[in-house]
């Protein structure tokens, strides 16, 4: 059984996408992350240090995000997944990121991945 840390709706600015202004201009960017974990400990002991502190992954993916050039938003979800990954307790992270209106009549367009440690193994 894995409990969820739910991040919703984290708008950051980020250079991303294939085409030259795409590579010239921050653009905006929503990712919605879900940590799953096993929150039992901390219910107990009501201790930060039993739990995953959320704050600090998203500092991390915050500076993560807005320091990066990716051409895809499937390489930036892939690598906001290994960075959640790195903390302990983390068992899977599911990460959603959006390009709000980078289809015309789109509110968004985005991608979904769920990964566990296993698949950042080479």
């Amino acid at each position: 059984m894995a409990d969820r840390i739910l991040i919703r709706n984290l708008l950051l600015r980020a250079v991303i996408g294939v085409n030259d202004e795409e590579r010239r201009n921050v653009q905006d960017v929503v990712l919605n992350i879900t940590l799953e974990t096993d929150t039992q400990a901390a219910g107990r002991s009501d201790r930060i240090e039993d739990t995953v502190n959320y704050r600090t992954i998203t500092k991390q993916v915050i500076a993560h995000v807005e320091d990066s050039r990716y051409y895809l938003v499937e390489k930036l979800a892939a690598e906001v997944a290994r960075l959640c990954l790195g903390y302990a307790g983390v068992l899977r992270a599911t990460v959603r990121v959006e390009k709000p209106g980078a289809l015309r009549f789109a509110d968004s367009v985005g991608i979904e991945i769920t990964r566990t440690r296993e698949d950042f193994l080479m």
